[in-house]
């Protein structure tokens, strides 16, 4: 992960009290900062600090230490993590944040990696606070517009749960750069005027405006797109508490929208007849059921001119292998390679699968290999085109395919390479490594026997020093399969 200097040095001149130290109040990252680097300069465990606000009285007295010029390195995990609790409201949370940094620097240079400490568990738990904190800040603010004599502003009201202000206002900034805004809330103001951020003193509910036109096209949008198929108060209330919506313009409507939504919901589906029909993945499929292939190579056809299930795909991958095959692998769907090359099995999983074969005796040439899905589904990041895992329902789409491919093959055994084929081959989810080996696939009526094992990518997933061990048994499995098979041909 690597450090990095935290803490600049303090300016000359200034002083720090030995054992108190007063910082401003609500959140003094800054003060924080200079007053940890100095106490570490100067030795003081976090035992001999007491901590306090500026504003409340001290206990123990003064007490200066010169200023440090020493800067502060601290593991890049702590550092990070600094930021996002000195807002929290917890008036331990600069002890906390101390007691921290001088373990950090006292022997436990990896304290952060240790989930199960109390001090770390808690800080992570205060972080995460804060983060929800700022999340409902972002989500549900509100402006009001005000007119006056410095011409068109915006002003909102916000009760922050913990000291988020300072911390949250530069997403306004980014959000609304063009507009003069002012944020109030019980501890202080951000004032942007669209050239600098300021802060000033706490302000008041009774300073906003009741509501304005531009609130009121905000709740008329609303109501228009209120969904009542989809209302659930409880979750509703979960992810935006009642203690926001007097500040929300749109919240006025929901008692009525609430009231309204199963008569909104019968005229809904009332309507759902005059809305054009959309093409259907499982009516696609009765339709290809209904040709009825009487030939592998009359089911390819069908499968070659059929729009794919999943989007994107280059084409249909079909199965590669002859008719009679005693053994047919069965994997989870075609990769890159795959997709462009027409050809199952021939990326870097394949290539894995091939060496294994050959190193259990299995001629590849003499199987059939194929995938429960037969086209490519992926998400696009820039250039590159990533493997996405199957749904459980295009597996489904997929299944009367493969039902069919392997009625024509009439392998002896088949093998399922990993989930998703266990999951075509059975329509139930079946952990690997619950049943790896062996297995009886009920849905096929005993037409063939059937064998779990995982699927090569998995091996390739693997980090470099398990995957030694996981490829001689994956070679294990296959010289396994590769006996069953001689057996059954027998």
């Amino acid at each position: 992960m690597g450090e990095r200097d935290l803490l600049p040095p303090p300016s000359a001149g200034e002083g720090i009290a030995a054992h108190t130290i007063l910082l401003r109040p609500g959140a003094d990252l800054t003060g924080f900062r200079d007053a940890a680097r100095r106490l570490v300069a100067h030795g003081v465990p976090p035992g001999a600090v007491t901590w306090g606000i500026e504003s409340a009285p001290s206990l123990f007295g003064g007490g200066a230490a010169p200023a440090s010029e020493t800067p502060l390195v601290l593991p890049r995990a702590v550092a990070a993590l600094i930021p996002g609790v000195v807002p929290h409201r917890d008036p331990e949370r600069y002890g906390l944040l101390y007691t921290l940094i001088w373990r950090s620097l006292h022997g436990e240079r990896h304290l952060m990696e240790v989930a199960s400490d109390p001090l770390v568990h808690r800080l992570y738990r205060m972080s995460k606070a804060i983060g929800r904190d700022l999340h409902k800040m972002h989500a549900f603010l509100r402006f009001r517009r005000v007119e006056g004599g410095e011409g068109e502003r915006y002003v909102a009201w916000f009760e922050p749960d913990h000291h988020i202000l300072e911390a949250a206002a530069p997403f306004f900034v980014r959000r609304f750069a063009g507009m003069a805004w002012t944020i109030l809330t019980p501890e202080g103001r951000a004032v942007w005027d669209g050239t600098t951020l300021t802060y000033g003193p706490p302000g008041s509910r009774t300073d906003v405006p009741e509501g304005d036109g531009f609130e009121a096209g905000w709740q008329t949008y609303y109501e228009t797109t209120f969904n009542p198929a989809r209302v659930n108060p409880k979750a509703m209330k979960a992810e935006m508490p009642k203690k926001y919506w007097h500040n929300m313009p749109e919240t006025a409507s929901i008692p009525a929208l609430l009231r309204g939504a199963a008569d909104r919901t019968a005229q809904m589906i009332e309507r759902e007849p005059t809305v054009p029909a959309r093409r259907e993945p499982a009516r696609a499929v009765a339709a290809m059921a209904d040709q009825d292939p009487k030939t592998l190579a009359e089911l390819n056809a069908i499968i070659r001119r059929t729009e794919p299930l999943v989007p994107g795909a280059t084409q249909a991958v079909l199965g590669e292998g002859s008719v009679g095959a005693t053994l047919a692998f069965v994997g989870e769907q075609p990769g890159d390679q795959e997709d462009l090359k027409g050809r199952p099995f021939i990326g870097p999983a394949g290539q894995l699968l091939s060496r294994a074969m050959a190193e259990a005796g299995i001629d590849r040439e003499a199987s059939y290999l194929t995938n429960a899905v037969k086209h490519f589904k992926f998400t696009l990041r820039g250039k590159r085109r990533i493997h996405e895992k199957p749904t459980a329902g295009e597996v489904s789409h997929y299944r009367w395919w493969l039902d069919r491919e392997l009625e024509f093959v009439a392998p002896k055994l088949v093998v399922a390479l990993g989930a998703t084929a266990v999951l075509a081959l059975t329509g139930k989810s079946i952990p690997i490594t619950r049943a790896r080996g062996p297995f009886r696939f009920d849905r096929h009526d005993d037409r063939f026997q059937g064998f779990i094992t995982v699927h090569p990518s998995y091996l390739l997933r693997l980090p470099d020093e398990a995957k030694e061990e996981a490829y001689a048994a994956f070679v294990d499995d296959l010289k396994r399969i590769a006996a069953l098979g001689a057996e059954l041909a027998a």
